[in-house]
């Protein structure tokens, strides 16, 4: 079920460059969390139904945007970010955790999933990062959110982290899984060693038209590979995979993650309204907002080591990783820790 929401006005942030804020003390370095599978004695809420009952729409920058909104109208906003092939589902639980805690939840689809189309049909199907951090900020302006925390996993959690960098006046708060994801064209130039390489090896794919055919046409059965890979522990069940599988038939779909992939490498050009956002992001800013890094000890997708991005969160940061075989899918294999995490970096700076 679909609900409109009437816009009239549509406001779409100015390209003016954002200074960071001040740098603030650094909370602490490292924790470790026991996910709900393996007994831990945290707050018990009540059980989540695992899915949306219903979403909105609004036109917002280039895109109308469908997203699920749970939680009262006047709560501290919270907006949280799938990744790919991940869709909102993977924020259900999560949602209702914190609606019962008051906040108000936004979830949307990005470009090229679910029932978010673009409003023209020029417009290109861009799938570079700042376009889809910008995309967000457009939410934000369309839905007069004027700061939320941001939360995300994957392309969601990347996201997150440019929003949190580049817009930091807009971003109370972040929760990044696998930390700190900003990149660039120039760095992935750069070769990495075999072994590491070979876990990209779906972007190598995407990189030739043979792959691009290959996702079109098998895009499900490519979507639950990678769900096997990354989560290697995670037993979900057919009726979990297909209620976010559906979300792969925009139509859209195909263009945005062929061109995310192949832009990363250089084998894709950008618009030039981005280029001064990755041109800032190239220098792999510092993020003053307060920061929680969430890692899963069972994550089989590339990621860094919370060392390796510890240095890049110069405002208060906790780490935690959390165990008990969680994947990459983190809010979705363990929606309470991820939940408390929201609900903890809020109140960082009470601290």
């Amino acid at each position: 079920m679909f609900e409109k929401i009437d816009n009239s006005r549509r406001h779409f942030l100015g390209w003016a460059s954002a200074t960071l804020a001040g740098a603030g003390l650094a909370f602490s370095s490292d924790a470790n969390y026991k996910s709900a599978a393996t007994g831990s004695n945290e707050p018990k809420f009540l059980k989540p139904s695992g899915k949306f009952e219903r979403l909105k729409q609004v036109e917002a920058g280039v895109l109308n945007v469908s997203y699920a909104e749970s939680g009262p109208k006047g709560g501290p906003p919270v907006i949280l970010l799938h990744g790919w092939p991940y869709d909102i589902h993977g924020f259900a639980e999560v949602s209702e955790i914190l609606a019962l805690k008051g906040y108000r939840v936004i979830v949307p689809y990005l470009r090229g999933y679910g029932p978010t189309r673009f409003i023209s049909n020029v417009t290109a199907r861009n799938g570079q990062p700042s376009a889809i951090a910008l995309d967000i900020v457009s939410l934000m302006d369309a839905l007069k959110i004027g700061k939320a925390i941001v939360g995300g996993c994957d392309w969601g959690a990347r996201t997150a982290n440019i929003i949190a960098a580049l817009w930091p006046e807009r971003c109370k708060a972040q929760v990044s899984v696998s930390g700190y994801l900003i990149g660039s064209q120039a760095g992935g130039k750069i070769p990495l060693a075999p072994s590491a390489e070979l876990q990209w090896w779906y972007q190598f794919y995407f990189a030739a038209e043979r792959g691009r055919a290959g996702y079109e046409k098998y895009r499900r059965e490519f979507a639950k590979l990678i769900w096997q890979l990354a989560s290697p522990k995670w037993n979900f069940d057919n009726a979990t995979f297909d209620r976010s599988a559906a979300a792969l038939d925009n139509p859209d779909h195909v263009s945005i993650v062929i061109h995310n992939y192949r832009w990363r490498l250089g084998l894709a050009e950008g618009e030039s309204k981005y280029d001064e956002f990755e041109r800032r992001l190239a220098n792999r800013p510092r993020i003053a907002v307060p920061t929680i890094t969430l890692e899963g000890d069972a994550n089989g997708a590339p990621h860094p080591e919370p060392a390796a991005y510890a240095n890049k969160f110069s405002g208060k940061y906790q780490h935690r990783t959390i165990t008990g075989g969680i994947g990459h899918n983190l809010p979705q294999e363990a929606p309470k820790e991820f939940a408390q995490a929201i609900i903890d970096v809020d109140h960082f700076n009470e601290r």
